[in-house]
């Protein structure tokens, strides 16, 4: 018998390394995690804002037109043919020496009896009205030298921290309406000379001129019109000659400088402002704004339908420049301005962004950044100017609030900040 063959050796299995027994769960894990990780709600991106103190100014936005305080229309006070009148707008006229132009009656101004007493009716009324006039510039010259008085004692009050700023701003404000009202006295009292002389001039032109020898003159000298005030020409209203009749208006004269505002608001706005009341004018044409106060808030409203085909309740505001002529000297008559009026300032408002605020059942809340999330809290809101909102109560100086939070951010969100820092 053939001998056995012997067995064959055994074979040895080696074990893998650990790492690869356990490499299996740890792709497990990490597919785990990142599965978990794209579930997570992420950190919602918002804008954050720094609550602050300072300034805070309420307006009234509108557009206005500045115009001539005072103006004058040059008319003939007879019927006649007017010469051709030379002047162009813009020249500058000189009270009583200008000749403005020139009627040739050639006797029509001759007056009957009838006319004759109501010329001198005429001219006695404007001599009341010149002694009226009169009246009013010593009272309105009067009242400007005790409110500049005035203003210089709170001028010096002020400097000492003795007195408000509020009480400075209305001593300011009397002052400079004073010396407008003296202004426009004297203004008054040209006009009521010019209109007296022009009285007396047809009254001794109501009677045709006799010889030495009793006979009537037969040459009768122009009517010579002259201007009632120093200014300029605004507008000329007949330039070529022609026959016109009487009270015919020939031209507008004024003076240029002495401008005013004319601002139209909503009736609604207008209540809330008060004279004196403070006003920035812009986009006049010049680098930097003018500014002017409020002197009258006209009682009575008119209806002006609106690009938008609603009707409207609008009122006038008139105010006064403070800035010297210097600052204006193209400004004109009718230019357009945009002006805002001020209804309300603090000058250290604890102020927030209008836009971190919203309303929830007839309630003021806002959402404060704490440790990365985002808590609904209540507060309660003083004034506004659409930018920015005074905080009576709920916040504090320092507080980061989030600036248009969306529906997305919600009490306890987390949220990512992407602008922090002070409006």
């Amino acid at each position: 018998m053939p001998p056995a063959a012997s067995p064959a050796p055994a074979l040895r299995v080696k074990n893998p390394p650990t790492w690869r027994r356990r490499l299996p769960w740890v792709g497990g894990l990490a597919l785990v995690a990142l599965i978990v990780l794209g579930l997570w709600p992420r950190a919602i991106p918002v804008e954050v804002a720094t609550v602050s103190r300072g300034p805070l100014v309420v307006t009234v936005d509108e557009e206005g037109m500045t115009r001539l305080r005072n103006r004058y229309v040059v008319f003939a006070p007879v019927a006649g043919q007017l010469r051709r009148i030379d002047w162009k707008a813009g020249a500058v006229v000189e009270a009583g020496k200008t000749v403005l132009a020139v009627l040739e009656t050639s006797g029509a101004d001759f007056l009957d009896a009838r006319s004759q007493a109501q010329a001198e009716a005429r001219v006695r009324a404007a001599e009341a009205a010149r002694e009226a006039t009169l009246a009013q510039r010593a009272r309105a010259m009067v009242a400007a030298k005790m409110y500049a008085a005035d203003l210089d004692r709170a001028r010096q009050l002020r400097e000492r921290q003795v007195s408000s700023a509020q009480e400075f701003d209305v001593a300011e404000m009397r002052a400079a309406t004073a010396a407008q009202d003296a202004r426009a006295a004297e203004f008054a009292l040209k006009v009521a000379d010019f209109e007296l002389e022009q009285a007396r001039a047809i009254l001794s032109r109501g009677q045709p001129t006799t010889t030495p020898l009793g006979g009537q003159a037969g040459a009768v000298e122009p009517l010579v019109i002259t201007s009632p005030v120093s200014g300029k020409i605004l507008r000329v209203f007949q330039e070529s000659a022609r026959v016109v009749p009487a009270s015919f208006s020939l031209m507008e004269v004024g003076d240029a400088t002495d401008l005013e505002v004319r601002i139209e608001v909503l009736s609604r706005d207008g209540v809330a402002i008060k004279p004196g009341a403070r006003v920035m004018l812009e986009q006049w044409g010049g680098a930097e704004p003018l500014a002017a106060r409020v002197r009258l808030v006209e009682p009575s409203a008119f209806t002006k339908i609106s690009a938008l085909g609603v009707e409207e309740q609008r009122v006038y505001v008139v105010a006064d420049f403070i800035d010297p002529i210097e600052k204006r000297p193209t400004l004109g008559d009718s230019y357009r301005v945009e002006a805002r009026i001020v209804t309300w300032e603090n000058p250290n408002a604890l102020r927030v962004p209008a836009g971190a605020l919203f309303q929830r059942r007839g309630e003021w809340w806002t959402f404060v950044l704490d440790g990365g999330r985002a808590r609904l809290r209540p507060v309660k809101v003083g004034q506004s100017n659409g930018v920015e909102t005074e905080v009576v109560e709920g916040l504090s100086v320092g507080t980061r609030v989030v600036v248009y939070p969306g529906d997305k951010v919600m009490d306890g969100s987390r949220i990512a900040p992407l602008v922090v820092g002070l409006r």
